[in-house]
């Protein structure tokens, strides 16, 4: 197998499939200790490899920068010290968490006799399709180990030799420890044609998870066959209410949209309530443009009325269109309305948001609360930047990815979210009646 393609995609990625369900069974009994040392295995095969690694990663970055890759894939893409060092704590981090397979919990006993309770089960495989963030390659991986499911990763064309080199240290890790190396399976080829195969093997696969554009999900969502946790898109609202702290308004405004542009949980709107916005509009704006003097900022009417005479702002202007408020820019752009207050900025947010991160600035309990209860999102926040929705800041290790489906994995998936539950019954020879 090589990225130039397979001579038969189909038989390549149902041998990858039924070596996965075999793995998937050997993992579903393997005990704790055997799952941490593979993740501390590959922890140390991957520390030595370092070199090896940011030199593939490199590769990827001159051919993503030569083929015009756009900047926040670029971001993605890229490896670092900093990354890298993040990589080494999350499999670290994984490894500390309890683990949740075999958990037991609700046991009852029942009139007949009987007592029954739940046992936490991983899935079983796992499919995830996913561009750019080579760091996602080792994430899912460990994830996938700790909670006892086998895992086949498709990356992205663009860190093809940067996702090579790492599955090259999880394999070295899994032997080690003599877990079966088939248990993370990175596909060696990009052909658009294994994608296909990949999302209809209800067979071998068990879920999808898509981490990608919104091109990607879309695609995914229509053509699968196989059940998928997907989000599509993170059009991220901060609503600063008419009882916030101007302090932390600002504070927060500026970290939830300057921090990272190329993320999903970055803020792409800014709602402000039309009492404070007079006076506070304009110090939020001006601080986000201090920030980054690439920042452009899409106005509603009330918010034009407010900050167009702005020397400061003179260049970064500009009148929103419908399209504004739908948008996940994934750049130096921020949509900015001005609203009557918190009834229209809930209404806003569930109409044009994309369920996944909204935050409320407010001193004013009962309005967090109600803004919390209300807004239809995977995650809902209080006075804290749209940044933290994140496996790692959520305590889960990493993340597989982020749902926004209504299903049992609803945010950040972690350990729990690739797990299900199965009824367990213990009996003393009871019959039915």
């Amino acid at each position: 197998m090589s990225q130039s393609n397979t001579t038969d995609v189909t038989a390549y990625m149902q041998a990858v499939g039924k070596q996965a369900r075999a793995a998937s069974r050997l993992l579903a009994a393997a005990n704790t200790g055997d799952k941490n040392s593979a993740l501390m295995a590959i922890h140390d095969v991957l520390k030595e490899a370092k070199s090896d690694i940011l030199a593939a990663n490199k590769i990827d970055m001159d051919n993503g920068q030569s083929n015009d890759l756009e900047a926040a894939l670029l971001d993605r893409l890229a490896l670092n010290d900093a990354r890298f060092d993040g990589m080494l704590q999350g499999l670290k981090d994984v490894a500390s968490l309890p683990d949740p397979i075999g958990e037991v919990t609700d046991m009852t006993y029942q009139p007949s006799g009987i007592h029954l309770g739940k046992m936490r089960v991983p899935l079983g495989v796992v499919g995830m399709i996913y561009e750019s963030r080579p760091n996602v390659t080792l994430e899912a991986a460990s994830l996938a180990l700790k909670s006892g499911n086998a895992i086949i990763l498709r990356g992205g064309s663009e860190a093809f030799e940067s996702n090579q080199a790492i599955a090259k240290c999880i394999l070295e890790g899994l032997q080690k420890v003599g877990l079966s190396e088939h248990s993370v399976q990175v596909l060696q080829t990009t052909a658009r044609a294994a994608v296909g195969e990949l999302i209809t093997m209800t067979d071998y696969v068990d879920v999808i998870v898509p981490r990608g554009g919104k091109g990607l999900i879309e695609r995914i969502s229509r053509d699968a066959r196989v059940p998928v946790i997907k989000h599509l898109d993170g059009n991220c609202h901060t609503f600063i209410d008419s009882d916030a702290d101007a302090e932390i308004a600002i504070k927060v405004s500026v970290n939830a949209k300057t921090h990272r542009y190329g993320t999903c949980n970055t803020m792409e709107t800014l709602l402000i309530d039309e009492s404070v916005a007079g006076a506070l509009l304009p110090k939020i704006a001006e601080a986000i443009i201090a920030a980054d003097d690439a920042m452009q900022l899409r106005l509603d009417d009330k918010s034009q009325a407010i900050l167009n005479d702005n020397a400061k702002l003179a260049g970064h202007l500009s009148a929103a269109t419908a399209e504004d408020w739908d948008t996940e820019y994934l750049a130096p752009i921020l949509a900015v309305k001005v609203l009557s207050g918190i009834d229209e900025a809930i209404e806003h947010i569930n109409t044009h948001g994309s369920h996944h991160t909204d935050v409320i600035i407010t001193d004013n309990y009962t309005k967090s609360q109600r803004f919390i209860r209300e807004v239809d999102s995977a995650s809902v926040m209080i006075n804290a930047s749209s940044r933290f929705a994140d496996g790692f800041e959520y305590g889960l290790g990493a993340e597989i990815g982020i749902s926004t489906d209504k299903i049992h994995a609803r945010g950040p998936v972690g350990l729990e979210g690739l797990t299900s539950q199965k009824w367990i019954v213990y009996g003393h020879g009871e019959t039915r009646v």
